[in-house]
């Protein structure tokens, strides 16, 4: 595929980190001709126009779509369902709809039995962000060095799916084709269960005596400093990503519960071995990302 402009309109629906990252990024790197985005959040637009994030804002979903090339859903995975009668009918024939959602059986179960006959479907989740939010958040160099997992159901047109795959190899990322069921699964234990101890964690925090509160919170140490980073994300999206991929998500707590149980039993049995043998190999991880320039 040649380098230059892959499409002519670009909408977003949905205008956050995600959406105003990518937004910034095909203009940085020339892919779009046009940027265009509806948001429900009239500050959102806003704020997207001034920050010449999009060209065009408009308060109508069908105006902003209207002529896509490309339509990037970029909302919260639980507004889904309700969002897809609202967006098929404005659909163009042969534009693509794709998504940056982290559960994507969900999506797929919501918005692909109402994308219209010669309208592709290429649904993926690109593994990047940070805990903040808003169009203020985005930054072009957020996908750089970062995975992007596409999940195209079966019998998706190939060339749509190479298409969306080349918009993100040239925005910096790392494209791995996967299936919607297996991404869940790992995304459960390498995201989701990590956001989930770290609401734990720090939710624990807020539940002790006032006067230890403020001496965790004024002697936070690294490890609890990052666990409240995690549990700054946006809870509206983390709340839809549990209830959406609760049997994965509860296998791998299960499985974390057993673990945890070992290792509690290992502590209070004295069990020097069993703690270093297990510290150990979760060292080998860390270096194994570090090396992956992950980290």
């Amino acid at each position: 595929m040649s380098d230059g402009v892959l499409f002519d309109k670009v909408a977003f629906i949905g205008i956050g980190l995600i959406g105003s990252s990518l937004a910034r990024a095909l203009r940085q790197e020339g892919l779009a001709g046009r940027l265009a985005t509806y948001d429900h959040s009239a500050e959102a637009r806003a704020k997207a126009l001034e920050l010449g994030v999009v060209d065009e804002a408009p308060a109508d979903l069908g105006e902003a779509v209207r002529d896509a090339d490309l339509v990037m859903v970029c909302v919260p995975i639980g507004a889904c369902a309700d969002l897809g009668p609202a967006l098929a009918p404005h659909l163009k024939p042969g534009a693509i709809v794709s998504d940056v959602g982290s559960v994507k059986q969900a999506v797929i179960r919501d918005l692909g039995p109402v994308i219209p006959d010669g309208v592709f479907f290429v649904p993926g989740h690109p593994i990047a962000g940070t805990e903040h939010s808003g169009p203020e958040a985005g930054f072009a160099e957020l996908f750089q060095g970062r995975w992007c997992i596409i999940t195209p159901p079966t019998g998706t047109n190939e060339e749509a799916v190479e298409k969306v795959a080349e918009m993100w190899r040239r925005v910096g990322s790392m494209v791995e084709i996967m299936d919607p069921h297996h991404h869940d699964k790992v995304l459960a234990i390498t995201s989701h269960l990590p956001h989930l101890i770290a609401y734990t964690i720090v939710g624990t925090a807020t539940g002790l005596e006032e006067s230890l509160q403020q001496e965790v919170i004024k002697f936070s140490a690294s490890g609890f400093r990052d666990f409240t980073r995690i549990a700054a994300s946006d809870p509206v999206m983390w709340r839809d990503i549990f209830l959406n991929n609760r049997e994965a998500v509860l296998e791998m707590l299960q499985r974390f519960s057993e673990d945890l149980t070992a290792l509690q039993r290992a502590i209070r049995w004295g069990e020097g071995d069993t703690l270093q043998d297990l510290f150990t190999r979760t060292r080998a991880v860390r270096r194994g990302i570090v090396d992956a320039r992950q980290a």
